[in-house]
């Protein structure tokens, strides 16, 4: 009996085109290194990605995106902010995809690698931009890293709200 093959997670339209199927994927950097995961299957098995996966039908990019690096990795996750969507035609050779693109810091886990991620690791920065990453990855890490520079210096330059302690006299 041949074995049965894994639906398309590409949705075709009434037409019987394929349409685009939406993505989440997390740029987390710690101590100047990113969050990377081992593709345990096709395609680009082996290759080096950003954690991410399919977004389900009853959940938002930002729910599927921390649930997606929670499998993946066993860290919990929170966004920080969207860095982009990316759609270009043939960026997924299993059809059209979109996938969005949230910076993402640490709230907790352990870092273990699970669900499809042969494995999961913190890779220096220089390192991971020299390596051609699965997908579109290396240009998506490329924007995130822009993104989360001038997010660090709009933050570093934004006038604080907290107040300072009444001086004693």
């Amino acid at each position: 009996m041949p074995r049965a093959r894994h639906p398309s997670r590409i949705p075709v339209g009434p037409d019987g085109r394929m349409r685009h199927a939406l993505t989440a994927d997390a740029v987390l950097v710690e101590r100047g290194r990113v969050l990377l995961v081992r593709r345990g299957n096709p395609p680009f098995r082996g290759r080096l990605a950003l954690p991410g996966g399919f977004v389900a039908g009853d959940e938002s990019a930002e729910d599927a995106v921390l649930r997606e690096l929670a499998e993946e990795t066993g860290l919990e996750g929170r966004v920080l902010g969207l860095v982009g969507l990316y759609s270009a035609p043939g960026r997924d050779p299993r059809g059209p995809t979109a996938t969005a693109v949230y910076l993402v810091e640490r709230a907790g886990g352990r870092l273990q690698a699970g669900d499809d991620a042969a494995s999961a690791t913190f890779v220096p920065v220089p390192l991971a931009r020299r390596t051609a990453l699965a997908f579109d990855h290396s240009a998506v890490l490329r924007d995130a890293l822009l993104f989360r520079a001038a997010l660090l210096r709009a933050l570093l330059g934004a006038p604080s709200r907290t107040r300072r302690a009444p001086r004693r006299p």
